[in-house]
């Protein structure tokens, strides 16, 4: 291979990889008090045999469910949806959905009581039309995404402890 060329292609798609991955890295901070799953529902738990939960999706090894007797809120502020995931009948994921900026920093308000302050260090926290932050524990991860042109949150508390990983190839940008 020709050496200047390895020069103008190979290292510059390092650099830029460096980059970005240094940017996504900083934006994560640790989860205090790690709750090893949602609302008191531990994770690996099988919530067919739950009577709260309505089966709303079956995909294969994939099962999503719903809250069947109660609107939708995360503590007390009210969102869009929120979905438990199991995978091979583990429980392993919650998605909420949610709209408006004034419900996205109450959420941030909450997920911070929560799970620990964001690092407000500048440069620490994505600036522009997408905002993304990320608490990492041992056995959960709780990310959120927010696109400030459409109003439009999306929240993952996932287990990081089932080796499955719920591999269903949702994406964070899917609302």
């Amino acid at each position: 291979m020709n050496a200047g060329f390895c020069k103008r292609t190979v290292l510059p798609a390092a650099v830029i990889f460096c980059v970005l991955h240094a940017a996504t890295s900083a934006l994560a901070v640790p989860l205090v008090n790690d709750p090893n799953g949602f609302e008191d529902i531990p994770w690996g738990t099988s919530l067919a045999e739950m009577d709260q939960f309505g089966h709303v999706e079956d995909a294969g090894r994939l099962e999503i469910y719903e809250k069947a007797t109660q609107a939708p809120a995360l503590g007390t502020i009210p969102v869009d949806s929120i979905q438990f995931t199991t995978f091979e009948k583990k429980f392993g994921r919650v998605t909420v959905r949610y709209s408006g900026s004034e419900t996205h920093e109450r959420i941030l308000t909450y997920l911070q009581s929560k799970y620990g302050p964001l690092d407000r260090t500048p440069g620490q926290i994505t600036v522009g039309r997408v905002k993304v932050y990320v608490w990492h524990g041992f056995h959960t991860e709780v990310a959120l995404r927010f696109e400030t042109g459409t109003d439009r949150g999306i929240i993952f508390f996932e287990s990081l402890t089932l080796p499955e990983k719920l591999s269903d190839g949702t994406s964070a940008t899917v609302f």
